[in-house]
Order: C-alpha cells, then sequence, then structure tokens
C-alpha cells in the first residue's frame, strides 16, 4: 500500500468540499490510486510524471493531479484537485514553481 502526502493547493480544494457525496467521491477516488497509482491517465511534455484521475459528478467533470514516488517508502503526491475548467493551466503553472 501506498502512503498519501497531499500538497496545499488539493487541500484547499477538497476542503472547500461541502456536498458529500462528492466528498465521498474524492475519498473513493483516493482509495483506488492508492490501491494501483498507475490508474490515472499518464501526462507527457511539460506535466510528464503527473498523472489524472477523472471523477465525473452531476455533470460535471473534475480532475485529481498526482505523481507517484517509488522510492523507499512508496508515495503517492497528490498535487492537485479541481473542476476541469482552468485545471492544466493552472496544474502547469503550480508545476514550474516546484
Amino acid at each position: 500500500m501506498y502512503e498519501l502526502i497531499i500538497l496545499p493547493p488539493a487541500a484547499r480544494f477538497l476542503k472547500k468540499v461541502k456536498e458529500k457525496p462528492l466528498k465521498t467521491a474524492f475519498q473513493k477516488a483516493v482509495d483506488e490510486i492508492l490501491q494501483n497509482p498507475y490508474i490515472g491517465d499518464a501526462k507527457t511534455g511539460d506535466l510528464s510524471g503527473v498523472y489524472c484521475y477523472d471523477i465525473y459528478y452531476n455533470k460535471i467533470n473534475y480532475e485529481l493531479a498526482y505523481t507517484i514516488i517509488e522510492e523507499n517508502d512508496k508515495t503517492v503526491v497528490v498535487i492537485l484537485a479541481g473542476t476541469l475548467q482552468n485545471f492544466y493551466e493552472e496544474l502547469k503553472r503550480y508545476m514550474k514553481k516546484l
């Protein structure tokens, strides 16, 4: 089983989620990712090394971006969560800061 780290941008979004079914959907997604981290879509180009997992809720597409660290303690790092609108631009901006 992989360890989980949630970075501040993802934590802020998840904290704002008030709807119980949406919170449950994100929790279920994180559980699935921890079981099989390679379940998400691997990104290429300037987002290589990042995986994205789609969550559909109430006709809205949400994304969960994460990376996998395979050294010593196997870890999944959740980078960003949010709606698909402007998601990748925000993700690229955040990745440049790291």
